[in-house]
């Protein structure tokens, strides 16, 4: 008898399933069909053709699908309960469609269109074993994944499973490990609450390149935006759910910000043509129907996703920043007896960044009624702490030692009062670094970092850390990264970008950087006089160095660097030198 040909290959299987599919189907049959449906198109199937899955067959409440790479099924597997997770923020626990989800790399035998074999039953019953939500895995996917994956693995151990002979060793996956995407805010609106803070709500972006193919594309874009925007604390982001509802309606800008009870509304297209993507954006005041803020993203259509990663993070960095602006407009037309607790913030915050002593002491006021009237609001205790540190730093305050007790004190507070706002680490961050505490204050900054990796006062401040760590070639990226985040950024990322450079060693950058400060202070003539000393331009290191002189005669490198936080002595040593060879005094 001719024995028939049997193709087998080894392969990485995802077995998907629905929880409680029966029930919700019993409950509302048409309305789960059509968001599972909508869970398909905008999330499910383009996360598998992203990770370059093949889906083999579906059920009504099942999928099953082949991956070459163990790495791909891990991580599509993981985007999407990440990211179905986030959807179902805001929806009631027995309206949710969840998935349990088992993956097993293991041979397969090919028949046509299908699989079969102990590794597609091996999926299967991984995937029954899993908790809702969850991913289970096999041994051989948790070896060969490894760390590949910002991912950990939890042993479960061996399990006995129907139909299979031997103990299966199972390991869940923890998706928790990272620090992921924030999940979508509950709309406060929708039950008739209103928001203290500014609310942004970001319409579903509209496909224009008339493709059908690129919906997930643009739909993937809006939902990113929304979820990153929803990092920074002091916005209130109007959730998905709520937004989605006016996929493809010709709407006006300002009746739906007032059926989203939103201040501003964000609205863009996406086109394909050719080989190119071009994506347009705009911030409206919906109150004036004004627009604060547009741009256009031209990209190459090499990598998609990649194109998404970029504009999506370019957008939410800027907008932050359009939005407070807009918001300190509406605050100046307001009297200080009318003012929110966030307003008072917002204003406290302008005078702050002016560094001057009667705006500073001004700043402290505006915070204090920014606490008198929200005693719990974290964000307000923490800028109370970063004003209060500048008087320290600048010696404004009358007692030096019990303003620095209050810093201490405030920052306390805010964390105790919210740890995951990433403002209270970031100010934490530098506040411990005053003390020269290195891995304390960057245990705090890279807890910011995770926070928001957008925000480009956390970005400048992970170079400066870096910076003083000794890797200044790591820091001179951060700094080039956070001016990338913010155009319009402050002029003392300058600052830190030309002693980064100095550390480096690539001291006519560091003067090129440093000569982009308008009004250049002591500390930044003593900077370029080390630098020029350093590239034997005696004329001009001796012409920053007598600035340095006449702005404080008794000035010493000593009781310069004393103020300097360089965690490594052949750093410090290395700036003392160039300020000694300016011929400043020891």
């Amino acid at each position: 008898m001719e024995q028939e040909n049997v193709i087998r290959r080894l392969a990485a299987i995802l077995a998907a399933d629905m929880v409680g599919y029966s029930r919700l189907m019993e409950i509302d049959e048409a309305g789960t069909l059509a968001r599972l449906k909508t869970h398909r198109l905008e999330l499910i199937d383009p996360t598998i053709a992203k990770t370059t899955g093949r889906i083999i067959k579906t059920t009504g409440d099942g999928m099953l699908v082949e991956f070459q790479s163990v790495v791909d099924a891990v991580h599509c597997a993981v985007e999407i309960q990440r990211r179905m997770a986030r959807r179902n923020a805001d929806v009631a626990a027995d309206r949710r469609i969840e998935f349990r989800i088992g993956i097993n790399l293991g041979d397969i035998i090919v028949e046509e269109n299908d699989i079969f074999g102990e590794g597609v039953n091996l999926a299967a019953r991984l995937q029954q074993l899993s908790e809702v939500g969850g991913i289970y895995v096999s041994r051989a996917v948790r070896d060969q994944v490894g760390d590949r994956l910002d991912v950990a693995f939890e042993d479960l151990g061996e399990q006995n499973v129907k139909n299979i002979a031997r103990p299966l060793h199972v390991f869940r996956v923890r998706l928790e490990k990272d620090a992921t995407p924030a999940a979508e805010p509950v709309d406060k609106t929708a039950a008739g609450s209103k928001s203290d803070k500014p609310t942004v709500a970001v319409l579903p972006f509209v496909n224009m390149s008339g493709d059908p193919e690129q919906e997930f594309f643009v739909d993937g874009m809006t939902e990113d935006i929304i979820t990153e925007l929803s990092r920074f604390r002091e916005l209130f982001v109007i959730s998905r759910n709520s937004t989605f509802t006016y996929k493809g309606k010709a709407v006006s800008v300002r009746d739906t910000a007032k059926a989203l009870g939103a201040q501003y509304v964000v609205e863009g297209s996406a086109r394909k043509a050719g080989n190119r993507v071009r994506v347009t954006v705009q911030l409206i005041d919906a109150e004036t129907d004004r627009h604060l803020w547009a741009e256009r993203y031209d990209r190459q259509l090499e990598d998609v996703f990649a194109i998404q990663d970029e504009v999506t993070s370019a957008i939410v960095a800027i907008l932050p920043g359009r939005v407070e602006a807009a918001s300190h407009d509406r605050a100046k037309r307001k009297t200080p007896d009318n003012m929110a607790a966030y307003e008072y913030v917002l204003a406290g915050k302008v005078l702050h960044h002016r560094s001057a002593k009667a705006d500073n002491a001004e700043a402290i006021r505006m915070l204090d009624r920014a606490i008198a009237l929200d005693p719990k609001y974290a964000h307000a205790h923490a800028w109370r702490a970063c004003t209060l540190g500048q008087s320290w730093v600048y010696g404004w305050s009358e007692d030096r030692a019990a303003t620095w007790n209050e810093v201490g004190e405030e920052l306390k507070t805010a964390l105790a009062l919210d740890d995951n706002d990433s403002d209270v680490h970031r100010i934490l961050a530098a506040v411990i670094l005053a003390r020269d505490e290195h891995d304390k204050a960057m245990y705090h900054q890279e807890r910011a970092l995770s926070l928001n990796p957008n925000n480009d006062l956390i970005v400048v401040q992970q170079g400066e850390m870096l910076t003083w760590l000794g890797r200044p070639e790591e820091g001179i990226e951060w700094v080039k990264k956070a001016m990338r985040l913010n155009p319009y950024h402050p002029e003392r990322f300058w600052n830190h970008l030309g002693r980064a450079y100095y550390l480096a060693r690539r001291y006519a950058e560091a003067v090129d950087a440093f000569k982009h400060i308008s009004r250049p202070d002591q500390a930044h003539h003593a900077f370029l006089a080390a630098a020029y000393a350093q590239m034997e331009d005696d004329a001009a290191a001796k012409l920053h160095a007598h600035e340095v002189l006449q702005r404080d005669p008794k000035w010493t490198v000593k009781s310069y660097l004393a103020t300097l936080h360089y965690k490594l002595d052949s750093d410090r040593q290395h700036h003392s030198e160039g300020l000694l060879k300016a011929g400043l005094p020891g």
